[in-house]
C-alpha cells in the first residue's frame, strides 16, 4: 500500500529536486481517483466553497464544512498526505482558539497538516501550532480569503516593495517551521526567487516554473462543472463537464420517450410462480386489463 508522505520526505523532494504534485480534493471518489493518479499531496482547499457549496468566496465556509470533506477525502486516499485549509476566522483569533481549530481539524478530519494564509504575521500562531506537533503549510501571494481586501484576483509581486515584502514572509514562515509554502499568482520572478531564498519546499499556482512543486483545483483539472471559465494559470486535462451534462441529458431523453428501462433492465418473476399467481395475465393482457 502507498504510505503517505512525511514532512521529512516533503523537505527531501526539494534538495533532491523531485518535483511535487498538489491538486484539490473535496469527497471520497475524487480522492480516490487522485490517489490512484499518484499525486503527492492532496490539498482540501476551502476553494470547496466555490467548486462544491457555490459561494463566490471563500469566506463563507466554515470550520465544520473542512472537517466533514476532509474525511471523506482521508477515507479516499489513505495513502496520501492530506493538507486541509484552516477556513476564515478560525486563525488571528488568538493561540487559544488557533490552537484549538487546528486540533479539530487533526483530530476529527484526520489531516496530516493544516494549511494558513498570510505571511510573518502569522509566525507565532505557526510556532504555536508546530511546538504542539501540527505541521503547518504556508500560503502567500493572492491569498483567497482576504480578497475582499485587497480588492479582487490580481498577480501579486510586480513592484519592488511587494517583492520584497513576500521574500520577507516567505523567510519568516520558514523559521517559524513551516513545512511548505503555497505560492498563488505570484510572478514567475519572484516565485523562483523566493523558491530558492528558503530551504522548504514551494507549491505554486500561477506562479510560474521555478517552483518545487504546483497544485490545481479538481474541478479546473477536469473542467467538472458548469460555466467552467479559462484561467492563464490553468490547464485543464479533460472537460468531464461536457460529458456528464451529455449524459444526464440523454438519461431525461429516454426517461420521458420511455425507452429506458428496457426488459434487459427489469427483473421478471419465476414463469411457474408468475402463472400460479395469475399475474402473468394480469400484468400481461386479459383479466385485469
Amino acid at each position: 500500500m502507498k504510505q503517505a508522505l512525511t514532512v521529512p520526505r516533503l523537505r527531501a523532494m526539494k534538495s533532491q529536486k523531485k518535483p511535487i504534485a498538489m491538486l484539490t480534493a473535496y469527497d471520497y471518489p475524487s480522492a480516490m481517483l487522485a490517489e490512484e493518479a499518484g499525486v503527492d499531496i492532496i490539498l482540501v482547499g476551502d476553494s470547496l466553497g466555490n467548486v462544491v457549496l457555490g459561494y463566490d468566496t471563500t469566506v463563507p465556509v466554515k470550520l465544520e464544512d473542512m472537517i466533514y470533506h476532509t474525511r471523506a477525502v482521508v477515507r479516499g486516499a489513505p495513502g496520501t498526505m492530506i493538507v486541509t485549509d484552516m477556513p476564515f476566522a478560525t486563525y488571528r483569533l488568538g493561540p487559544e482558539s488557533t490552537l484549538r481549530n487546528a486540533a479539530r481539524i487533526m483530530q476529527e478530519g484526520g489531516a496530516h497538516a493544516v494549511k494558513l494564509e498570510g505571511g510573518e504575521e502569522l509566525a507565532d500562531e505557526i510556532r504555536l501550532l508546530t511546538s504542539a506537533g501540527i505541521p503547518v503549510v504556508g500560503h502567500i501571494g493572492l491569498t483567497p480569503q482576504s480578497v475582499l481586501q485587497i480588492g479582487g484576483y490580481r498577480v501579486q509581486g510586480k513592484s519592488s516593495q511587494e517583492a520584497e515584502k513576500m521574500l520577507a514572509d516567505a523567510k519568516a514562515l520558514e523559521q517559524a517551521g513551516a513545512s511548505a509554502i503555497v505560492l498563488e499568482l505570484v510572478t514567475e520572478e519572484l516565485a523562483a526567487a523566493v523558491t530558492h531564498s528558503i530551504g522548504i519546499p514551494t507549491i505554486g499556482i500561477g506562479a510560474g516554473r521555478g517552483c518545487d512543486g504546483q497544485v490545481l483545483v479538481y474541478h479546473d483539472v477536469l473542467r467538472y462543472g458548469s460555466g467552467i471559465r479559462d484561467k492563464k494559470m490553468v490547464k485543464s486535462y479533460a472537460n468531464i463537464g461536457d460529458t456528464i451534462r451529455n449524459a444526464l441529458t440523454e438519461y431525461v431523453e429516454e426517461v420521458r420517450t420511455k425507452a429506458f428501462p428496457e426488459e434487459k433492465h427489469s427483473f421478471p418473476m419465476d414463469s411457474s410462480q408468475s402463472q400460479s399467481s395469475g399475474l402473468g395475465t394480469k400484468l400481461y393482457g386479459g383479466e385485469g386489463k
